[in-house]
């Protein structure tokens, strides 16, 4: 392929046919070729004699004498379509053009290679071809009605000599362009231009072929659009020698002008303005020029926007083309004359506000009797307004009751006055707004409190909903005239300005209801002057000195202002030093008394003294706390919560103020010994399945004790991290009676934990697990019993972790399975022995017959 490869110069393959006086152009191209992109040619001519030369892109004086004049005058040029292709042209080409053209190109190339030339031969042919339009005078100019047929006729012949092929095309003015409309092609198939494919699917637009060679364009329905000049477009095609088609010429005559006259449909009223039970009249016109026989079928349509299609309309009335009239009751439809039908709406209403439309369609007789409708047309439409009739009529609004302190009732009474105009289709509501009350200028849009629809039901506002449904607030008519709200228990929140709107409604044709008017009143303030609630709490150790085991006793003495028959709740609570264990935020709610007297215990949690709270109320305005059998661990600062309450509405009790007393210190001044705890381990780092002691040590300092007036509660707890970065998890505890209790575990280790001295407990993890490990510590709460024999409660202590480490041993952890895997491959050998042996010596043996040798004896030498 490499060595094949070279210069390739392409013209058209010939013959190619053309028709002498048309404007003929001649290709030619170079491919696979060396040097510059921009290549030139030359263009030569011969009439089966030798070449002449006629033109060339490089060489200006390449033309012969014979073509200098035409390629001067422009007759024969060259017109270069790219860098490697070029176009011969010759206007009005002759007879005497006919013969061989050759094009070639000067070689760019490094080695000569392909071919550097191509020739093709041009024929010229006489015109042959012969367009014309119809003889008749009349045809020149059509004047037809909208829906109207019509018919115009060309001719086309031709007499070339070569075998052609004609393609006609109708076509229309547009503008200042031509539009396709129909065409028979060259190849015997009809194609509908642009726009007019549905037409022509529907059989509107036809092309037929008569006698003479005539071409016949049927137009069916004509429209607006069909208005304008109309002419012939014939094409000659021949087939050349590569079998393309070839378009040889083109000619076309102008048929006619065709001017289609509108068939329009107007109302003859523009936008109308009505009263209530006033009457609608409309009057649809139909405008066309029409002359001969036909019918129109009306039909009225009402739509609420302008926009809306047909579809989306009401129809009111219809009249057919035999003038059969659809019934209806308050709407009527007349036929003045030929082109005028009448609409009366009678008694209108505000629904017939919106917008009409009449859609009007011609129908003409055919010769079979039967009716074909010409065209169809749509009027803009009219708007009509209808202006309900008011009621005249005034709102007032007054506050019969009034409150004058927080949760007295408010009743407002909204009237209606001055009533005129009132018949017996309108019907009142009424709706209820509240507007907040500010001291500054600040504009509070108002909120709605309820509002009565048409047919009286009531629609409550977020405001209200929920204390309407609490029998709070009430809403209900009083009399005829007389819409009111009332206020069961008016709260500071319901201060502001109040007002109500009534709405008239009317009632419709349809029996519904339409609102026609509202009227709002002026505004009621419901306000009353309020002073700030004051409580004063004041809290009294009643004894200043006592030691632990005795009685802890204070009092609460409550005094308040401007709260109208007040009750008050107590809560005792206790502020516990930052070292208490049992409450590292500081505050206990201890117990509390509500406003009707009910006790309730809140954290306390010491079981043993469930009865050790008392709380009570001495007077009115004075309550007692008392704490028996008190401990060391009491220590800390009790105060009185007191809450005042005011009677609300519906037989509740609102909050009115808080308050908190003074501070009353509880500080036992003792010598007795100072604890300490200690975790010790012999082996804290152990091998998984062994086991893990650890040592809780306690250590006295200070002041003597027997063991006996000492006792302690004990727990153990454990981290599973490195950092104390996790909470802990109790392991197990024992309390001072030497219960013990554990938690539940989920690995298979298991826990101990005794007391192995009056001072030392200690804690046993058997057959440790790798999730035991951790850091471990003791919690622990010393019992001290005093000299009147009561134990005390000292603070809890808590000693300094130690970490545990479970190690895995990995001897252990191998050495069963390595004898398992050991002692099984032993038996599969064996086995496997003893089932080879047993096949060769029973299943594969092989019985071999050997030859039978007679036994003779041997002969003598001489004998042989």
């Amino acid at each position: 392929l490499a060595f094949c490869r070279g210069r390739v110069v392409r013209v058209p393959k010939g013959p190619l046919i053309r028709v002498m006086g048309t404007e003929v152009t001649i290709p030619c191209s170079v491919s696979d070729y060396d040097g510059p992109s921009e290549q030139n040619f030359d263009w030569e001519f011969s009439r089966e004699t030798d070449f002449i030369r006629i033109v060339s892109t490089w060489d200006s004086t390449f033309t012969s004498e014979e073509y200098q004049k035409r390629v001067g005058q422009g007759d024969i040029k060259l017109r270069r379509s790219s860098n490697d292709a070029v176009e011969l042209v010759i206007k009005n080409i002759q007879p005497t053009d006919q013969g061989t053209y050759k094009c070639s190109t000067p070689s760019t190339d490094a080695t000569v290679q392909g071919n550097y030339d191509a020739e093709v031969q041009v024929k010229v042919i006489s015109d042959g071809l012969s367009v014309s339009g119809s003889k008749a005078r009349s045809s020149t100019s059509l004047r037809l009605s909208e829906g109207d047929s019509f018919k115009l006729r060309c001719s086309a012949i031709t007499t070339s000599p070569e075998h052609t092929h004609l393609h006609v095309t109708w076509q229309i003015r547009s503008g200042l362009s031509w539009r396709d409309i129909l065409s028979l092609t060259h190849e015997g198939k009809f194609q509908p231009g642009p726009g007019y494919e549905e037409r022509y699917r529907n059989g509107d637009i036809r092309l037929d072929t008569g006698a003479n060679d005539t071409y016949r364009l049927s137009v069916s329905q004509a429209s607006s659009v069909d208005g304008g000049a109309y002419r012939c477009l014939v094409s000659e095609w021949v087939r050349g020698a590569d079998s393309s088609w070839q378009k040889i010429q083109e000619k076309s005559v102008e048929i006619a002008n065709v001017a289609i006259q509108r068939t329009d449909v107007v109302i003859s009223t523009s936008n109308v303005s009505l009263t209530e039970r006033d009457s609608l009249d409309l009057t649809c016109n139909i405008t066309t020029d029409r002359s001969g026989i036909f019918e129109a079928e009306v039909m009225w349509y009402f739509s609420t926007s302008p926009d809306d299609t047909l579809s989306a309309a009401q129809v009111l009335l219809s009249m057919d083309r035999d003038s059969v009239v659809s019934d209806s009751t308050l709407v009527s439809l007349s036929r003045v004359d030929r082109n005028s039908y009448h609409l009366l709406v009678r008694d209108v209403d505000v629904e017939d506000s919106g917008y009409y439309f009449c859609q009007a369609a011609l129908w003409v007789p055919l010769h079979n009797g039967s009716w074909h409708k010409v065209v169809e047309r749509t009027s803009a439409p009219v708007s009509v307004m209808v202006t309900a009739l008011e009621p005249d009529y005034e709102v007032f609004l007054n506050a019969s009751r009034t409150p004058k302190f927080s949760d007295d009732p408010t009743e407002l009474n909204c009237r209606i006055t001055n009533a005129q105009d009132t018949e017996a289709n309108i019907r009142f509501t009424v709706s209820w707004y509240y507007r907040q009350r500010l001291r500054s200028d600040d504009m509070v849009s108002e909120e709605l409190l309820a509002m009565m629809d048409a047919d009286w039901t009531l629609q409550l506002g977020d405001r209200s909903r929920e204390r309407t449904h609490n029998g709070e607030i009430i809403f209900f008519k009083k009399a005829v005239d007389t819409f009111s709200l009332r206020i069961q228990w008016t709260s500071e929140n319901d201060r502001g300005d109040y007002f109500c709107v009534i709405s008239a409604w009317s009632r419709h044709r349809n029996s519904s209801w339409v609102k026609s008017k509202d009227v709002t009143s002026a505004s009621v303030s419901i306000f009353w002057a309020t002073q700030d609630y004051t409580l004063t709490v004041e809290a009294v150790k009643l004894k200043p000195f006592f030691v632990a085991g005795h009685t802890f006793e204070m009092t609460c003495k409550v005094s308040s202002k401007n709260i109208k028959t007040p009750r008050y709740s107590v809560l005792i609570t206790a502020e516990k030093p930052l070292t208490d264990q049992s409450n590292p935020n500081g505050t206990t709610r201890i117990i509390s008394l509500n406003q009707d007297s009910v006790v309730r215990l809140e954290d306390w949690t010491d079981q043993t003294r469930v009865d050790g709270v008392v709380l009570e109320k001495v007077q009115e305005n004075e309550f007692r706390y008392r704490m028996y059998q008190t401990q060391i661990s009491d220590a800390g600062l009790y105060r009185c919560v007191v809450t005042a309450w005011s009677p609300g509405g519906g037989g509740m009790w609102r909050e009115a103020v808080n308050g908190l007393s003074n501070p009353i210190q509880i500080d036992f001044q003792t010598s007795g010994p100072v604890f300490n705890v200690s975790v010790h381990s012999d082996s804290p780092t152990v091998y998984q399945g062994e086991l893990a002691d650890l040592l809780c040590i306690i250590t006295t300092e200070g002041m003597l004790l027997e063991p006996d007036d000492m006792s302690f509660d004990v727990s153990w707890f454990a981290v599973r991290s490195f950092a104390l970065d996790r909470e802990p998890i109790l392991l197990a505890s024992v309390d001072r009676r030497g219960i013990v209790t554990q938690s539940r575990r989920n690995g298979s280790s298991d826990l101990s934990l005794e007391r192995i001295s009056p001072l030392e407990f200690r804690l046993r993890v058997h057959g440790c697990e790798d999730h035991d490990f951790g850091n471990h510590y003791c919690i622990v709460t010393p019992w001290v019993r005093s000299a009147t024999g009561v134990w005390q409660r000292e603070p809890d202590i808590k000693a300094k972790p130690i970490f545990l480490s479970v190690k895995m041993d990995v001897l252990n952890a191998f050495k069963y399975p390595l004898l398992i895997g050991f002692g099984l491959a032993t038996v599969i050998g064996l086995l496997s022995c003893l089932i080879g042996y047993c096949s060769s010596r029973w299943c594969c043996k092989k019985e071999v017959q050997e030859t039978r040798r007679e036994r003779r004896r041997l002969m003598s030498m001489e004998m042989d």
